[in-house]
């Protein structure tokens, strides 16, 4: 059976300053030395979470995606995590999934934070993404897309669960940290999946205060790691075994609702 080596940095971040915040992300990023497949970087990673992208934004071929393209390759990983882009007069808060061959993904945030005005300056994405790495099939999202079980639910393909694991990539705020930690165990045990969600500690330029919780857990709902108001860097492997066996024991999603997601 396949197993998948994950690593979640939690961080604070540098307010709209690029710079500083690539130069400490490759940082900590040199600093791991345990062996990992995939590493995980919050919402946002080089900005933190800004309303207002126009001052900001970047092509596909900015700074930021070509700084994410050089430690892939460099350090052999995917590498994931979301920035401000701007395409065709639009802005997204895209998550990219760039892969060590210079090959790359994306995903753009479907449900925009109304309560802090996103929506009035981004785009919402219309589609899924489901990546694919050594056998297992990842659903990426970001942040307040946790909220809204029908966009994760697992579909069946092929006789088969659409994916293994979900990661969601944040910026959620303290004041709202038990629903933040409360929804990562529901999409696990609802989906049948391992789910990861990396978040920011800090506080950022409007003030707002962030204490991380970056979590894993198991299909189970257990909580396989969780780090409350600190930086850190973790890295676990995920067994798929340990998924097929407790899918085969309970196997729920057979008695799931048929559904087509529609935009």
């Amino acid at each position: 059976m396949s197993s998948l080596t994950v690593t979640t940095i939690q961080s604070n971040i540098f307010w709209e300053n690029k710079e500083a915040n690539l130069k400490m992300f490759e940082e900590k990023i040199a600093s791991t030395n345990e062996q990992t497949e995939v590493i995980v970087l919050p919402e946002m990673f080089s900005t933190g979470f800004v309303q207002e992208p126009e001052q900001l934004a970047e092509s596909m071929d900015g700074v930021t995606f070509q700084w994410m393209k050089h430690i892939s390759f460099t350090k052999k990983i995917v590498l994931t995590g979301s920035i401000v882009i701007k395409e065709d007069e639009h802005y997204f808060n895209r998550l990219i999934w760039m892969l060590p061959n210079g090959q790359f993904g994306f995903y753009d945030k479907r449900h925009l934070f109304s309560y802090s005005n996103e929506h009035l300056h981004f785009t919402p994405g219309n589609k899924r993404l489901i990546a694919s790495v050594k056998g297992w099939k990842i659903c990426l999202q970001i942040c307040y897309d946790l909220r809204f079980p029908v966009w994760a639910r697992q579909q069946i393909k092929n006789n088969e669960p659409e994916y293994d694991l979900l990661i969601n990539v944040a910026n959620w705020p303290e004041r709202r940290s038990n629903a933040w930690k409360t929804l990562l165990q529901a999409r696990a045990i609802e989906n049948q999946c391992y789910v990861a969600g990396v978040n920011r500690v800090g506080i950022d330029g409007n003030r707002i205060p962030y204490n991380g919780n970056t979590s894993v857990v198991d299909p189970l709902g257990n909580i396989l790691y969780q780090k409350e108001n600190a930086e850190d860097i973790y890295t676990i492997t995920l067994k798929k075994e340990n998924l097929e066996q407790i899918r085969d024991k309970y196997p729920f999603l057979n008695d799931a609702d048929d559904f087509k997601i529609v935009d």
